[in-house]
């Protein structure tokens, strides 16, 4: 329960911080911005460490705000209303 609490947390600080670094206005609510951050955080792990990390470093915490930016990239050229 602590770590799905945790990962919410950390998935709307990532994604606070994405939005606030993407150029140009990102129009997403709370919970969207939530999955946002979660969704960079676990394609940024995925990309890093191939699913085998454990711990917080500050790579990681650069590398999930860069992934959450590229989610927001990719959802705007692939026509999704992000």
């Amino acid at each position: 329960m602590l770590n799905l609490i945790g990962a919410l947390f950390s998935g709307l600080f990532v994604g606070v911080l994405a939005r606030f670094l993407y150029p140009g206005d990102v129009p997403l609510g709370w919970g969207m911005t939530i999955l946002l951050g979660v969704g960079g955080s676990l394609l940024a792990s995925l990309l890093t460490t191939r699913g085998q990390g454990d711990g917080v470093s500050r790579a990681g915490c650069l590398a999930s705000v860069l992934g959450a930016m590229a989610l927001i990239y990719a959802g705007r050229h692939l026509g999704w209303h992000i």
